[in-house]
């Protein structure tokens, strides 16, 4: 490569970078509007973790028999979903108090945080509600899991051929058939109300104001971080009950402007290792031609 050529490449490269602090952010975001969901009402739930044990068999994931899950052992702890577990029921209540169960799982949220963070759309909004999730074309970044606000996506550490990332996933293909997600549909008490998620708020504000010595006056999800399809009434505070207390924004219109603003003022990175590229072979050359000289003088 010559002067002219280096010249013409970091030219172009000024260009991209010039062009990148023209760019602006994207400020449209689709986000259902009203797609499907399910109201957990915790003031139910009598703790026979059914759910999971459905949700396993729905998955494919390792599944012991529905006597299994009636071990009560578990709630000593505060558990997760993991990769063998897309959902989990916790309990909560201290001596003396009336115990709460509450189901966790992916919520499904209406603005992702975990699909913005995604590098190759592996994880995407569907419009019927689930956030869907294509292994094909996860890369392992797990970008996903320090993105998610609520700490559900999950990873075959275990798996030293092909991990993927685990998460609850509505039951997508359920849907498909018109059917509902395996959790709702053997939960004995129905507690798991599922439908779309106007009606979920609809009903959810009349249990609050038809008894209002029952419930707080909150329905968890209606605003948390733009909203998410899982709903859930209770009789607390959901702080005490492993929720997080999260702000009305979602995540990704903060981060995508942090992440839009970094390549407004700085040269995209192809541009700039480019240039770095064309820098370091010029002085490999001179070097080389410094020697050159050097060994025809000695001649």
């Amino acid at each position: 490569m010559d002067r002219r050529n280096f010249l013409k490449t970091m030219g172009t490269a000024g260009a991209m970078a010039a062009g990148a602090s023209t760019a602006r952010a994207s400020e449209g975001h689709h986000v259902p509007e009203n797609p499907y969901g399910v109201l957990v009402d915790t003031t139910l739930c009598v703790g026979c973790r059914k759910c999971e044990w459905a949700c396993n068999q729905s998955n494919n994931l390792p599944v012991q028999s529905l006597e299994s899950f009636e071990d009560k052992s578990v709630f000593e702890r505060m558990r997760r979903p993991d990769a063998g577990n897309y959902t989990v029921v916790n309990q909560y209540g201290g001596e003396g108090e009336k115990p709460v169960w509450a189901k966790v799982q992916c919520m499904h949220c209406q603005d992702p945080a975990c699909a913005s963070a995604c590098l190759v759309t592996a994880l995407t909004k569907d419009e019927q509600g689930p956030v869907d999730y294509d292994p094909w074309r996860c890369m392992g970044c797990r970008y996903c899991m320090v993105a998610c606000p609520f700490q559900i996506p999950a990873y075959e550490y275990d798996n030293a051929l092909n991990p993927v990332v685990r998460k609850c996933t509505f039951c997508f293909e359920r849907l498909e058939e018109g059917r509902v997600p395996a959790c709702v549909e053997i939960c004995p008490v129905e507690c798991l109300t599922f439908g779309r998620r106007d009606d979920l708020l609809a009903l959810a504000h009349g249990k609050i104001a038809s008894r209002p010595g029952s419930y707080v006056d909150h329905v968890y999800g209606e605003h948390e971080v733009g909203g998410t399809c899982w709903l859930y009434l209770a009789d607390r505070p959901f702080t005490e009950l492993g929720f997080p207390e999260l702000g009305e924004a979602a995540p990704p219109r903060m981060t995508e402007k942090i992440q839009h603003g970094i390549f407004k003022h700085f040269i995209p990175p192809i541009a700039l290792y480019a240039a770095l590229g064309q820098i370091m072979w010029l002085g490999k050359r001179k070097q080389e031609a410094a020697e050159a000289e050097q060994e025809s003088d000695h001649e």
